[in-house]
């Protein structure tokens, strides 16, 4: 990333806007395997004696706090990519005044 204040070559701009899109697809695939990971089934002891055991669903916390973060860092780069070229896109100027 350049540092404050600098300008980027206008060649290079156009790519670091398309690595960050495809930063953000790795990074929404990353988050949907890791959702699909989150929770898994696990048996659970009967409470009293003769009565039947039951399933239960168990949580991962690390790996849904992983899946949020990558979500979330997948909206910030989609975003900024996005913007990034939509801001070298041509702009369409009118030459005469339209009220």
């Amino acid at each position: 990333m350049a540092a404050p204040g600098t300008i980027m070559a206008p060649d290079k701009a156009p790519v670091r806007n398309v690595v960050q899109l495809i930063a953000a697809l790795f990074a929404a695939a990353g988050a949907a395997l890791c959702w699909a990971q989150v929770r898994s089934l696990v048996e659970v002891a009967p409470v009293t004696e003769g009565q039947p055991s039951t399933v239960s669903v168990v949580y991962d916390p690390p790996m849904m706090v992983l899946g949020l973060v990558l979500a979330t860092a997948a909206g910030v780069l989609a975003i900024y990519g996005v913007a990034g070229l939509r801001r070298r896109a041509p702009q369409i100027t009118l030459d005469t005044h339209t009220p």
